[in-house]
């Protein structure tokens, strides 16, 4: 299963995954005839996650010229950041979900 926001759609898009098989979740676009069901609370999640890869993690201007660097630097990322709630799990902190500590 892929979730995702309504950007990734078309019918590139559909054809690309129709290959692969997988259950593509998304919001339905305005201009779509058929709705696409799509919980509330899943759109949130993916929107914050977005959020956060884009502006605390600084994706949104990651200067790399190849998609082998982008790659790189969004798992650098990533791995950073789940060591970060690794950590606040680990110690105990009282507030877990705050990562402001962490940003840069």
């Amino acid at each position: 299963m892929i979730v995702t926001d309504k950007g990734l759609s078309g019918a590139d898009v559909e054809d690309f995954f129709a290959d692969l098989d997988p259950t593509l979740l998304r919001p339905a676009r305005r201009d779509e005839k058929t709705p696409r069901p799509f919980p509330n609370w899943l759109h949130q999640r993916t929107e914050a996650i977005i959020w956060t890869l884009k502006n605390q993690l600084g994706l949104e201007h990651h200067n790399a010229r190849v998609p082998t660097s982008l790659w790189t630097r969004v798992l650098q990322r990533l791995l950073a950041l789940n060591t970060m709630i690794w950590h606040t799990w680990t110690i105990g902190a009282p507030i877990k979900r705050s990562l402001i500590a962490y940003d840069h």
